[in-house]
């Protein structure tokens, strides 16, 4: 799919991997909602990028907030394009020194990391469609009308936890694991209504998150990346973005961005 002159939506898009996204996109020619929490730094995201950017607060849980975040984008032009980058991480042991790992904790990462994305695609998924005849020969109203190849490409974020998931990573590792697993059937699913599905599932990258652990924590986790030994770069994830968003045969996939990276149990 040509970006240029097309509308992306963009979850988490306010910092980190999202925020790499969202420049990269309109980088390319795209306008883009930004779809975010209200107190992340959306709106000034929106505003140092000009009139191709719109930011509209949003919890990916909520049915209400994303369809909101879609009539923006149907105000921009209609959706194209849905990259999820929202999502939460959380680090307890089933048994810790605190006592069992409790059940709601386990609930929300898998609430927030997956059924927000699920909630993304699926209505995505829906806006995607009504951008233009649906019949198998582009028909409409007795119209016959040229079918486009694809009408739509969503991409969520898996994470190589979902492979190797470390100790205190059940909760993370589970949803994140879901996220990769529910790639194939979303796209078999939306194949006939020509929306491609992938999902990215990125190693140690360079975000916000990362930024919050000591330096030397920091270089520990990029000696682990055989190579380049470093930590990834949200650019880095975002070029990936642009390239399944640009080739019409990646569907159905989920790609690693690691760097060769195989997880160690800590």
């Amino acid at each position: 799919m040509e970006i240029a002159g097309k509308v992306a939506l963009v979850t988490g898009g306010a910092s980190g991997l999202g925020r790499a996204t969202v420049e990269e996109l309109v980088g390319a020619g795209a306008r883009v909602v930004v779809a975010d929490l209200a107190g992340s730094p959306g709106q000034a995201l929106a505003d140092a990028l000009g009139d191709a950017v719109r930011f509209v607060p949003t919890d990916v849980t909520n049915e209400d907030d994303v369809s909101r975040a879609l009539d923006a984008a149907a105000d921009l032009g209609g959706l194209h394009v849905a990259v999820s980058c929202a999502g939460i991480v959380l680090a307890r042991r089933v048994l810790g020194k605190g006592g069992v790992h409790d059940l709601a904790s386990f609930q929300k990462v898998v609430t927030v990391n997956l059924v927000g994305t699920f909630n993304v695609a699926r209505l995505a998924a829906e806006r995607m469609v009504a951008l233009g005849p649906d019949g198998p020969d582009g028909s409409e109203d007795g119209v016959p009308r040229e079918v486009p190849e694809e009408r739509g490409v969503i991409v969520n974020t898996a994470s190589v936890a979902a492979f190797d998931g470390q100790v205190g990573q059940a909760a993370y590792a589970a949803s994140k694991g879901a996220v990769a697993a529910m790639t194939l059937p979303l796209a078999r699913d939306l194949a006939d209504r020509r929306i491609r599905v992938m999902a990215i599932a990125p190693g140690i990258f360079s975000t916000p998150m990362m930024a919050s652990l000591p330096p030397e924590a920091q270089e520990s986790l990029a000696a682990q990346v055989p190579h380049p030994r470093r930590l990834g770069r949200p650019e880095e994830f975002a070029h990936l973005v642009r390239a399944i968003v640009e080739n019409p045969m990646l569907n159905g996939e989920v790609i690693r961005l690691d760097g060769g990276i195989r997880m160690a149990p800590r």
